[in-house]
């Protein structure tokens, strides 16, 4: 019997590639071209040097690490060549050779294909393999704990592979505390490799991470399919080169980041981006104390359903681009955040510099509710499609906006509410008309609309917290035409197309940050 995975992920993955090509035309990591003729003669003060090359055809020409590990899950496999280990309480026994067992710890010693089944209740499957060749374990019904370590540990192979088989539940959980002094050589996480890791299949999958993190690659992980569920006391789910979710259901809590590639390298020995963390497909819903999704470098969303219901910050990167699917942002913070520990190079508004950082949003639709700066940006920010809906602060002391270099908004839908103390226009360079106002404080619960002459409605929105500012622009605003914000049906503000007004108790202004 021939099992093959059904869905063709490495293709699935040059789809996606193909299609956030010919959606964004974006690559994230290359500075020597300018986003366009109008953002780059844009007269803001607070252009940098260092503007981030939006417009090329290989948005992830420089993140392509994963796509060897993601290609694993589509391998296929003789049923009859499979080894079975059966897990018994306290010991195990496996059909076949490449298997040690010794107590409660099951060692993996060769490549091949391990089918896992039954229950550890205190104890660890071990994978030590020297040879060429895959790993792949097969979770069928496979319930682990440890009370000293991880539940499953990759301490060597050359690439592996973990299958959830078809309508199996599986449970891994670690100890509360480890039982050796740990460095960055020993397992961390419930499910621990130290090399790259795809995860796949249509089963699911409970980890619960009581020491530090739930699911952790000291390389690059995939999470290519599959149901899983993880609960961490630390990070929820790690790779270090990189973190890519293709598909599947993806659902993490976490004291810490919920999904994060933390390689500061920036790139390896062969020149490509590492530390990056890409969204291609798939359903994740990450619940986190500190950041939802953490880069080092690049973050991309290209497609799926990413949702951050708590967070410090939602989504933090060098470079963040959102160029299709669906994503919602809950933060307490910022809620993207183009930022990290690449130097600055320029001066820009109130002297501070401006970094090698960007934040672009290129299609899909965006919805961020913030505490702190809704887009926040330490480089440039960049609109040219999408929709995009910004729900942000409160206080003063940040804006719905804010990017310390060239804003600029050449197509799409943007519509961001906040205080106006700290309100940002988008730069007079942009292709794409807008309008800026400012008002007395609106209530949480009020009715907002944005219209035009004849009463034609432009953007319309209800209030979920207390604002006294809007940002807007839209394929059908023009430059110099007069428009009215509206309040519950009366009119609060009239704004002309193009015109930064300053008004209310506040700003408005290019590049101003608290």
């Amino acid at each position: 019997m021939r099992i093959k995975r059904p869905k063709t992920l490495l293709a699935a993955a040059l789809a996606a590639y193909l299609a956030v090509a010919t959606l964004t035309g974006c690559s994230l990591s290359s500075a020597a071209e300018t986003i366009g003729t109008e953002s780059s003669t844009s007269t803001s003060s607070a252009t940098s040097s260092t503007d981030v090359a939006l417009t090329t055809d290989d948005a992830l020409a420089d993140n392509k690490d994963h796509a060897e590990t993601a290609a694993l899950a589509d391998e296929t496999w003789d049923e009859a060549d499979e080894v079975r280990v059966t897990l018994d309480g306290d010991t195990a026994e496996a059909s076949g050779a490449g298997v040690e067992v010794d107590g409660s710890t099951v060692t993996i010693t060769a490549p091949g294909t391990y089918r896992l089944t039954g229950t550890l209740t205190d104890g660890q499957v071990v994978v030590s393999s020297e040879a060429d060749g895959l790993v792949r374990l097969v979770l069928d019904g496979a319930d682990i704990t440890s009370a000293t370590t991880s539940a499953i540990a990759v301490m060597e192979a050359d690439d592996v592979s973990v299958v959830l088989a078809d309508g199996s539940e599986n449970f891994l959980r670690d100890a509360a505390e480890y039982e050796y002094e740990g460095d960055e050589d020993e397992p961390n996480a419930a499910l621990f490799s130290k090399d790259s890791m795809v995860i796949s299949g249509d089963g699911s999958l409970g980890v619960t991470g009581n020491a530090n993190d739930g699911i952790t690659s000291k390389d690059g992980l995939v999470i290519a399919g599959g149901t899983i569920t993880v609960e961490a006391a630390d990070d929820a789910v790690r790779g270090k080169d990189y973190l890519v979710v293709t598909g599947g259901t993806l659902d993490v809590t976490a004291s810490g980041d919920g999904l994060k590639a933390d390689n500061e390298d920036g790139t390896d020995d062969d020149g490509d981006t590492v530390g990056y963390a890409a969204f291609l497909g798939g359903e994740v819903t990450v619940s986190s104390g500190d950041d939802g999704v953490h880069a080092e470098s690049d973050l991309v969303v290209a497609d799926g359903t990413l949702t951050v219901t708590r967070s410090a910050e939602g989504l933090e990167g060098a470079h963040v681009l959102v160029a299709g699917g669906t994503t919602d942002v809950t933060a307490s913070d910022d809620g993207l955040n183009a930022a990290g520990a690449t130097g600055t190079t320029s001066g820009g508004m109130g002297g501070e510099s401006v970094g090698d950082f960007s934040l672009a949003v290129t299609g899909g639709a965006l919805t961020v509710d913030a505490g702190g700066d809704g887009l926040d940006s330490n480089g440039t920010t960049t609109v040219t499609g999408g929709d995009v809906t910004v729900l942000g602060p409160t206080s003063n002391g940040n804006g719905a906006l804010d990017s310390q270099g060239t804003f600029t908004v050449d197509g799409g839908n943007l519509v961001a509410v906040g205080p106006s103390g700290m309100t940002q226009a988008p730069d007079g360079g942009s292709a794409q008309a807008w309008v800026v106002a400012t008002f007395d404080t609106l209530a949480a619960g009020t009715e907002v609309r944005v219209v035009g002459d004849g009463g034609s409605v432009l953007a319309a929105l209800t209030l979920t917290k207390d604002a006294q500012s809007i940002v807007l622009s839209a394929p059908d605003l023009v430059d110099g035409r007069t428009y009215t914000v509206l309040a519950a049906g009366s009119e609060v503000a009239t704004v002309t197309a193009g015109e930064a007004v300053t008004e209310g108790t506040g700003g408005v202004g290019r590049g101003r940050r608290g």
